[in-house]
């Protein structure tokens, strides 16, 4: 048995597609609204809420490997769980950040949960991915109302990942041999602007998209009422305020592991035009 968990979102809800269409399971998909999940035919799906861990355990029931987004409530106890289930391989998802930005505050948090898990006894694989494609949509609701989009570090061009790319290798690394004990950096084929990842968007719904650059205070004032100071500084670091060679870096591992091409990020706004309709 696998267990998916955050199986509704942009990595999980991927990868157990790409199980099911290879005839992989049994498959388990853990998510917080079981009436509102859809998920391959065939895929038992089962309701936990992180925040509670005795909710785990049902979930986790003969339950072989793991796939797990850090961050979704306490990892420790998460873990234990897993590990008192009998869960022999886990799979996290961390963050290339823990490499390139070890001193920021969430870069830590994660950095800790990956020894956590190098502690727990399983078997583990790490993944460690860079900015998300699917991130801008946060600009969705701007892009529907025929808004400018506004970002700061409008030249600062990252190598985002498509997220199917990041449930791509964590299938290989659930299913086939040689990954334990793996740490894996992820990044997209390409180096990609905010700018461009507008002009991609603008493409992929055949209609100008008006972009304009805004100053780190301005982004951050907007980011901070949302997500706190702190986390406002760290993204805003890490999307192009202290980037450095090894957060530009384009990496191959995409390729290496699964034997396919990483995706661009133009397929990934193809792909959810429908999203900043």
């Amino acid at each position: 048995m696998i267990l998916v968990t955050g199986a509704t979102g942009n990595i999980g809800s991927a990868l157990l597609k790409e199980l099911h269409a290879r005839g992989v399971g049994p498959l388990r998909g853990l998510t917080r609204d079981a009436a509102r999940a859809v998920f391959p035919e065939g895929v038992e799906t089962v309701e936990g809420d992180f925040a509670e861990s005795a909710s785990l355990k049902p979930a986790l029931e003969g339950v072989r490997s793991l796939f797990l987004v850090s961050g979704l409530g306490s990892d420790a106890d998460i873990l234990e769980a897993a590990r008192q289930a009998g869960v022999e391989h886990v799979v996290l998802v961390s963050s290339i950040t823990v490499q390139t930005h070890p001193h920021l505050g969430p870069a830590g948090e994660k950095l800790a949960v990956e020894r956590l898990l190098k502690a727990s006894g399983m078997a583990w694989t790490i993944l460690r991915p860079t900015q998300f494609a699917s991130n801008t949509l946060m600009w969705a609701a701007s892009i529907r109302g025929h808004e400018t989009v506004r970002a700061p570090y409008a030249a600062t061009a990252l190598p985002t990942i498509h997220p199917a790319d990041i449930a791509s290798v964590a299938r290989v690394a659930l299913t086939e041999p040689g990954h334990h004990g793996r740490t894996y950096a992820l990044t997209g084929p390409e180096q990609v602007t905010a700018r461009q990842q507008v002009e991609a968007i603008a493409a992929a719904l055949g209609r100008e998209v008006p972009f304009a650059e805004i100053s780190r205070q301005q982004a951050h004032a907007r980011m901070a009422a949302v997500f706190g100071a702190e986390a406002a500084d760290a993204v805003l670091d890490v999307t192009g305020g202290d980037v450095n060679d090894e957060l530009l870096m384009v990496r191959d591992t995409v390729s290496r592991i699964t034997g396919t091409p990483a995706l661009p990020f133009r397929q990934w706004a193809s792909e959810n035009a429908n999203a900043f309709r």
